[in-house]
């Protein structure tokens, strides 16, 4: 690879990834308008009421009652709006395979499906609950850790009743040699409750018997978390080309590449951090393979689906790969019953080359959406030669050929357009266009291409969680997502502190070996 180019696609990488100093939730957010109602949703959609601020919660009477966007804004209860968004239980139940990709989701995206949409909406507030759950806090105890234990999780990231119940939180950490790796804190030398390389990076939930019964399967969701940390903002920018094997994943065609910085990242293990002595790889390849052998093993129907934004769309995408390669998602107690993988990715970068695009798709039968926002940079990085400016025979050609920096994007595209949304305004921030609050707003409006965008089932005043890109008529303030007082509290003498919180971070589960090992992954005790 060439000086020259490596410098060029790395600097081009760089200038679309938001600033560093900008708050975790608004760095990664990237969206497409899938149509207008959260159709498939088992749950109420969302509202901000359940989030603390320093703001008066006191609640003015709406002044204007008019159907204009500006009086949506705030205005809507999640009763009216599960009733707008008319949707049918029993259709999920027996078209679940559809859409999870098995036809490649034709017929389904332009008009978009509503049941399609709100099954869409779900998974990307999982990848957002990654956010809404860091504590990113640097003068905190526990920087880079999740602020909530695992059987409250989802009630407290405001999605009660979502069906779903996590069963492992997944670390990550870097090798790459750079200082300042994770979250730095402001006091290190005080007793510190939390590590320091390791980072909360996603999570591994399933569905419940009740839920599995409306979806027509049992799924396992996981959920990747994108960029926040400064140790993940050098996994993004590395970019370069690797063979599989250089990471440890097995792979029949050597041929096959990924991007350093995400395999790094994903592979990535220390053995002196309590969280990080399992990679991010073993952790969730052995999870999965637990909860497929369990529920398959019972005769049930399972699927394996994996989402994540941004940074977190490109450890999915990777994840995704290996899961199937390894077979985490065949049951042997199930006759080798095999669970069907889907990624549903939001404003991900690419990640590898054309034959890992032709493996995944052909030989593994993985399937992939990619949501993206078309004013969004981060999707069209890393690669000098791809899809966007060769044709697919070109490009394969030039990967054969061993040409520098071939990327392809992988799986179907459903592409939105801010513009078309009557709540959001121009702006030049690109962090807003790579929002994922953003991102599932239009998803939220998106009825199919040249239709108007028509508001379904969420609040706009979400988009305003950590960014600002509401209109101003709505009278949202931006980044209105924060802890009263930002956490501090008044204790017994009188004094503001960051209080103690109770440790919610557990030890690896005891049978991880026992399950890589079934994998091939570490040797049989």
């Amino acid at each position: 690879m060439s000086t020259m180019s490596c410098s060029s696609n790395l600097s081009m990488y760089a200038r679309s990834l938001p600033s560093l100093s900008v708050p975790p939730p608004r760095l990664l957010l990237q969206q497409r308008p899938p149509a207008a109602s959260c159709a498939a949703y088992s749950y109420r959609p969302r509202r901000p009421s359940h989030v603390t601020s320093a703001v008066s919660t006191d609640e003015a009477p709406p002044a204007n009652k008019e159907k204009k966007a500006a009086s949506f804004v705030g205005d809507m209860e999640r009763g009216t709006l599960a009733e707008e968004s008319g949707r049918s239980d029993g259709e999920l139940t027996s078209r679940w395979r559809e859409i999870h990709g098995c036809n490649d989701w034709q017929g389904l995206l332009d008009p978009i499906d509503k049941t399609l949409r709100g099954e869409l909406i779900r998974y990307g507030e999982f990848a957002q609950a990654c956010y809404d759950s860091f504590d990113y806090d640097r003068y905190s105890r526990y920087a880079g850790s999740c602020r909530y234990p695992k059987e409250s999780f989802f009630s407290d990231v405001g999605l009660a009743g979502v069906g779903y119940e996590v069963t492992r939180y997944l670390y990550a950490t870097s090798h790459i040699s750079f200082p300042s790796f994770g979250i730095r804190k402001h006091n290190p030398s005080d007793d510190r409750m939390w590590s320091e390389t390791g980072t909360f990076i996603g999570f591994v939930a399933v569905s419940t018997d009740e839920e599995t019964a409306r979806i027509g399967r049992r799924d396992i969701a996981v959920a990747w978390r994108g960029t926040v940390t400064r140790l993940e903002w050098i996994a993004d920018l590395t970019a370069f080309l690797k063979p599989l094997s250089q990471f440890g994943l097995p792979c029949r065609d050597p041929r096959v590449k990924v991007e350093e910085g995400f395999a790094e990242l994903y592979t990535s293990k220390n053995p002196d951090c309590k969280y990080c002595k399992y990679s991010a790889r073993e952790q969730v390849l052995a999870e999965v393979r637990k909860l497929v052998e369990r529920y398959a093993g019972q005769g049930e129907e399972v699927s394996v689906t994996v989402t994540g934004h941004s940074l977190g769309s490109a450890l999915a995408m990777i994840n995704a790969f290996d899961i199937a390669e390894t077979g985490a998602n065949v049951s042997p107690s199930a006759g080798g019953a095999k669970a069907p993988v889907c990624v549903f990715s939001f404003s991900g970068p690419r990640v590898g080359n054309t034959k890992f695009r032709e493996r995944f798709e052909g030989e593994l039968g993985v399937k992939a959406l990619r949501i993206l926002n078309v004013h969004d940079t981060v999707p069209k990085v890393p690669g000098v030669f791809t899809e966007a400016v060769l044709p697919m025979p070109l490009l394969r050609a030039a990967d054969a050929l061993g040409l520098p920096s071939v990327y392809s994007h992988i799986g179907v595209e459903l592409a939105l357009d801010h513009s078309l949304s009557p709540f959001l305004k121009n702006t030049l921030d690109l962090a807003n266009y790579h929002n994922l609050e953003a991102h599932l707003h239009l998803l939220d409006g998106f009825v199919g291409r040249a239709r108007e965008f028509k508001l379904g089932g969420r609040d706009p005043a979400l988009v305003n969680k950590a960014a600002d890109f509401l209109r101003d008529e709505h009278m949202v303030p931006p980044g209105w997502r924060q802890d009263a007082n930002k956490g501090m509290v008044r204790s017994e003498d009188g004094r503001w502190v960051l209080p103690h919180r109770p440790r919610h971070v557990e030890d690896h589960p005891d049978d991880t070996d026992v399950h890589l090992a079934q994998l091939g992954l570490v040797p049989a005790s």
